[in-house]
């Protein structure tokens, strides 16, 4: 079996079934891709995936589903996906290995 492209910590799992169950669209999971933006040039994106497209990895683990958008594949790989609860905010966060810049509010980054 080849290695997950991302790996889910439980923390998010628990997060991703919280999110789906408020989902009124009978989503079939999580879609995960990068886009252009944000003071490093790329930012994480995250949807509710009504349907797996062409080419998408599908990663299920602890019950969820989460799909990789093609193109952001070789942007992810080796990443541990997250989720972070704190006094004022709470937001998924993304340990990417490829990163080689962050900009500081953490909200994009750079490969």
């Amino acid at each position: 079996m080849n290695e997950q492209i991302i790996k889910i910590s439980q923390n998010a799992a628990n997060k991703i079934k919280e999110i789906m169950s408020q989902d009124k669209n009978s989503s079939i999971g999580i879609r995960v891709g990068v886009k252009t933006g944000g003071c490093a040039g790329m930012s994480y994106v995250m949807e509710y995936a009504k349907e797996i497209k062409p080419n998408e990895e599908v990663i299920e683990d602890k019950g969820v589903k989460v799909l990789i958008d093609p193109k952001a594949i070789m942007y992810l790989l080796g990443t541990e996906m997250d989720f972070k609860k704190e006094k004022f905010n709470s937001q998924f966060i993304f340990k990417n290995p490829n990163e080689t810049e962050r900009c500081g509010c953490g909200e994009s980054f750079k490969v």
